[in-house]
This record gives C-alpha cells, sequence and structure tokens, in this order.
C-alpha cells in the first residue's frame, strides 16, 4: 500500500481542474426537456429518463462517473456527467471527448451509446460500463502481471492506439487509470477530455495538457522543434512507461519507495535514463520497452509496428 500511495501522487496534471467532491448529483431521470443524441454503432435510443442511478464510480475532470441501470432492459451502463457550473475547462473537454467517440468504432475504445444536454448546461455521456475498473485499480489490487499476461493487455491497447493514430487521433493521457477493463480482461482506452484531432496536413502538436508523470520528454521541452512534437510517438512513451509500471508495480522512472518531487520528476524525465526492466524480464519484452522508451521519438517503434513485435508474437497463442 505504500508503494501504491506513493505512486499515486505522479499523477500530476497540467491544464486540468481540480476535482472537488460535489454534493449535488446529477438528477437522474432528466427532466423532458434535456435533449439526447444518439451516436455511430448506436441502434436503439435510450431516453435518459430511463435510467436509474446506482452509485457513484468516481470522479475526475471537473465531472462524475456514475453507475446506471437502463429501467426497461435492465443494462448497466456509465454515466459521465459535467455539470453547467463547473470549470469551463471542463466542459470543453467534455465536448471534445463527445467529439471524439462519435467519431470511433473499434472494440479497443470505449463505446459511447448516447449524449445529454440539459438547459442549464450540464451535459452527460452515456458509456459501456467496464465492470472490472481500470488498470490502475487493477494493478491496486492483484498486484503485478507476468509477461504473458501483459503481452494480451498491450495487444488490445495497441490495437486501440493504432485504431486512433490511423484516424489521426493522439491520445495525450494514456496511463493505468485511463485503461479500462472488464473481466473477461477486454481492455478498452478512455478520457479522451485532453486528445486532439490532428488535421491531415500535420504530423505535431504543442499543446502542453495532460499528466506530467507520463509525458515524453519531448513534451517538456517548447522550444525545440518551434515548440512542437509528434503527438502520435509521445502516445508511444505513455504506453511504455504504463507497460512498465504494471510489470514492476511502481512508477518506473522512480525507485520503489521513492517519495517524488518535481525537480525529481522532472529531471528523471528530460535527463535521466530511461527505466530498464529488472532481471528475470526476456529478451523480447525488454527488447519491447526499448522500442517504446526512446529518448529521442523518432527513434521509438508507431502501434502499427508495434504489434508485430516479436514479444507479442512469442506470447500469442496467450490470447486463444
Amino acid at each position: 500500500m505504500t508503494v501504491v500511495r506513493q505512486r499515486r501522487q505522479l499523477n500530476l496534471c497540467l491544464s486540468l481542474p481540480d476535482v472537488s467532491d460535489r454534493r449535488h448529483f446529477f438528477p437522474l431521470p432528466l427532466d423532458p426537456s434535456a435533449t439526447t443524441n444518439a451516436v455511430i454503432a448506436s441502434s436503439v435510443t435510450i431516453p435518459a429518463a430511463e435510467l436509474e442511478r446506482l452509485g457513484v464510480l468516481g470522479h475526475g475532470n471537473g465531472g462524475t462517473v456514475y453507475k446506471v441501470q437502463h429501467k426497461r432492459t435492465s443494462k448497466v451502463y456509465a454515466l459521465k456527467v459535467v455539470y453547467g457550473d463547473g470549470d469551463l475547462t471542463a466542459r470543453q473537454q467534455v465536448f471534445r471527448e463527445r467529439e471524439i467517440l462519435r467519431k470511433t468504432d473499434s472494440p479497443h475504445i470505449v463505446r459511447c451509446y448516447e449524449t445529454y444536454e440539459k438547459p442549464s448546461g450540464d451535459v452527460a455521456i452515456l458509456m459501456e460500463y467496464m465492470d472490472a475498473g481500470s488498470l490502475d485499480t487493477l494493478l491496486r489490487s492483484k498486484g503485478t502481471f507476468s509477461e504473458p499476461e501483459l503481452a494480451h493487455i498491450t495487444r488490445q491497447i495497441l490495437e486501440g492506439l493504432s485504431y486512433l493514430h490511423s484516424h489521426r487521433i493522439i491520445h495525450r493521457d494514456l496511463k493505468p487509470s485511463n485503461l479500462l477493463v472488464n473481466k473477461k480482461m477486454e481492455v478498452k482506452i478512455a478520457d479522451f477530455g485532453i486528445s486532439e484531432i490532428m488535421s491531415p496536413t500535420l504530423e505535431s502538436c504543442n499543446s502542453h495538457v495532460g499528466t506530467y508523470a507520463y509525458m515524453s520528454p519531448e513534451r517538456f521541452d517548447p522550444d525545440a522543434n518551434g515548440g512542437n512534437y509528434n503527438g502520435f510517438l509521445a502516445d508511444i512513451w505513455s504506453l511504455g512507461l504504463t507497460v512498465m509500471e504494471l510489470f514492476v508495480g511502481h512508477f518506473p522512472l522512480l525507485p520503489a519507495g521513492q517519495k517524488p518531487d518535481w525537480p525529481t520528476l522532472m529531471f528523471s524525465i528530460c535527463f535521466g535514463e530511461p527505466p530498464v526492466l529488472p532481471p528475470g524480464a526476456s529478451d523480447e519484452f525488454r527488447n519491447f520497452m526499448d522500442c517504446c522508451l526512446q529518448k529521442e521519438p523518432s527513434k521509438r517503434w508507431t502501434a502499427s509496428q508495434l504489434l508485430e513485435h516479436p514479444f507479442l508474437i512469442k506470447y500469442s497463442t496467450a490470447d486463444n
């Protein structure tokens, strides 16, 4: 537990509002003035009035995520709500997430079924419910993951990233808590509030947002390359840190048990050597990590290339 508490302190965010413990929850059912919009791949409209709140799944980025049930079908969903009287940044993020989820249709991206808006400004997104939580909660409850388990998990994340990148979408905040899991160990990428859809003519972006601890080194240097960086390759660095964290059980850029502070964290990311796996890791896994955690972004492999890496091929039978 000590390691977990210290690791969680590393989730230092940029340009995201502090989360307060809101006492006025989004009223369900919604009033009749609420509007609803069906999204891609949704064949059945789910009126907001037919949703029953079962509990709170969590708070984050200026909103609340509820566990809800469709009264007519008994199917369970997750409902992310951002309040109209909340932070403007949070509202901008939920609209961005809504835009991106409407454009995606992949088994490795959390699915959006409906969106709702109220005249008061409250906005909600109805998404699939992942009943095992996130990779972060699994790490805290079950401990570290083996190489075969990580190959199964990583392949799914890379399938999602490859899909996103092929559609010019960069995530910009990939980390264990934004990777949701169900009891079948299906892993899906979630939380697109600070993601970006790149134009066809651009390969780089310059927005400095996200979680400090999982940012790639080039994202901290505003003067490099005119302040731009390749967002697709920055996602790969975040993936590498995430996978290594699941293997070693703590944030991999700092020794286990070390209390992080801002100067130490910055120096480790920008000037320290990339983390290495402990003794006992296979050569294929070591090489996979090297392909993700290159300080020079042009040396990192892309998501589609990593899907063909020997590490994933070695354990491909684990999925069958």
